[in-house]
């Protein structure tokens, strides 16, 4: 029995040994060993700033035409990325156009557009023109590109608490952000990176970056081949054209970037119904005679916990029952979670239930959210081609927006008493005075012919994207005269 308890004992201080060297912020020395070994084959050491420019295929993540389907392949007819490592500073020049017509991602159907795209530290911004808009909602994935980049990841491993894995591969966490595992061929170049980050609607998300093809440039290894798959389906394909070592980068923060503060305004735009805007996501508010029902939990748990709390404040001791998801596209169903925080019923298109059910089952420990704050199980209501939910004072009545090129899973919300339309994505209106295009948008075009097939006498549109306008906007748009 001593000896048993002597092997108890020795055996609780080597796990207590093993506990004390993990949490140490420095490698372990196999580790380092590793971390140092593929620092000195990839010239890594001397990479202060980086250059590539590729081409390629990509994929807009979050933005499938099915729910639970595959993200729309895009062409990169050019990318850009310029890396300063030691502030943390990433910009992406892309210059893009649709490879498929069906999906979201927010891109002309035609054409080609650029893409402006930076994070620098903990704030992420795009820029058009000359304007900066900030985008608090890409941080985390920005960070997480950034730091899994060939060189990035040596960095980064060698600065958190890494620790060796199964072959010759070293596992770090960046917390709050991502964690990752870089895998080391023999000749001592990353080949691979497992990572997992938090997404707003998936959860921990599991994406694969796979390095081929390494040539040398002043130095320097860089892989001329980079594939990428993210919640299992792919999302990059580059050919790598040019590599530059340490060019001078200037990449400031602008001012614009910095307010990152939720701003949340209100329009009553009818008894009881209230355009809820501020950001670049618009929700409408609907009050029924015992609840209010809020259409559209947009971006994030930051914004939609702002709305709710807006919301909350028009009708004070009315409670939000349902929150109704227009689609399933990440943009618009990034707080939904935090609806579900809210005790609220999820509401939306019947083929989105299937695919919200999984995604919500998966963990999201890296950064906790609010629904796994409160500890509470999504209640979803289903949404075939047409559904009633509100009341004899005010009906409100969901109606799937079918045959269009951006969603399969797409719903509409029609409120017959006041003749309000609320859509999202189908008509962002443009500013005011804009003639009509020569080509009329298809999502445009699709929406008439939804409105027409149900023959809603629409008087006014609540665009979840842009302002309130009469349907005069939408039928000017496509050249058609309302029946």
């Amino acid at each position: 029995m001593k000896t048993f308890a002597l092997l108890l004992l020795r055996s609780s201080l080597a796990a207590g040994a093993v506990a004390l060297l993990a949490s140490c912020a420095a490698p372990a020395p196999d580790a380092s060993a590793l971390l140092a070994r593929s620092s000195q084959a990839m010239g890594a050491a001397q990479v202060t700033t980086l250059r590539y420019v590729a081409e390629g295929t990509g994929y807009t993540f979050g933005q499938a035409y099915k729910a639970g389907g595959a993200w729309p392949k895009i062409t990169l007819h050019s990318m850009t990325r310029s890396i300063d490592y030691g502030s943390g500073t990433m910009r992406d020049e892309i210059v893009l156009s649709r490879a498929e017509p069906l999906g979201g991602g927010g891109y002309p159907l035609s054409g080609q557009q650029r893409n402006d795209q930076f994070v620098s530290g903990e704030i992420a911004w795009n820029v058009a023109g000359t304007t900066a808009t900030p985008g608090p909602r890409f941080v985390t994935d920005r960070i997480h590109q950034l730091w899994i980049t060939p060189h990035g990841v040596l960095k980064a491993a060698s600065q958190g608490k890494a620790r060796a894995s199964a072959g010759d591969s070293v596992t770090f966490d960046m917390p709050g952000r991502f964690t990752a595992t870089a895998f080391i061929g023999p000749d001592g170049l990353v080949r691979r990176v497992e990572s997992t980050f938090a997404d707003p609607v998936l959860g921990d998300t599991p994406v694969v970056t796979t390095y081929s093809d390494y040539r040398a440039t002043d130095g320097v290894q860089f892989p001329m081949r980079i594939q990428q798959t993210m919640g299992g389906h792919p999302v990059l394909e580059l050919a790598v054209k040019e590599v530059q070592v340490n060019p001078a980068l200037a990449m400031a923060v602008p001012d614009a970037a910095r307010n990152v503060a939720e701003r949340v305004t209100s329009e009553k735009v009818a008894e009881g119904v209230w355009f809820v805007a501020g950001g670049s996501h618009n929700s409408v508010a609907i009050e029924l005679q015992d609840r209010l029902i809020l259409v559209e939990a947009p971006l994030n748990d930051a914004r939609t916990l702002a709305v709710i709390e807006h919301v909350k404040g028009l009708v004070p001791g009315k409670p939000i029952r349902m929150v109704v998801n227009t689609h399933q596209h990440f943009d618009h169903a990034g707080g939904v979670r935090a609806a579900v925080a809210e005790g609220a019923i999820i509401v939306t298109q019947a083929d989105n239930i299937p695919y919200f059910e999984r995604a919500f089952a998966q963990a999201n420990r890296i950064r906790p959210d609010a629904m796994a704050g409160a500890g509470k199980r999504p209640s979803f209501l289903a949404v075939p081609d047409k559904l009633e939910i509100g009341d004899s004072v005010r009906p409100v009545q969901l109606h799937r927006i079918a045959g269009g090129p951006h969603s399969d899973s797409f719903l509409m919300v029609y409120l017959p008493v006041e003749r309000l339309l609320i859509e999202a994505d189908a008509f962002t209106p443009p500013p005011p005075n804009t003639p009509p295009p020569a080509v009329a948008n298809a999502n445009n075009v699709n929406l008439v012919d939804n409105i027409e097939r149900l023959k809603l006498s629409v008087l006014r549109i609540l665009p979840l994207h842009g302002r309130v306008v009469s349907a005069t906007e939408l039928y000017a748009a496509t050249q058609r005269t309302p029946r």
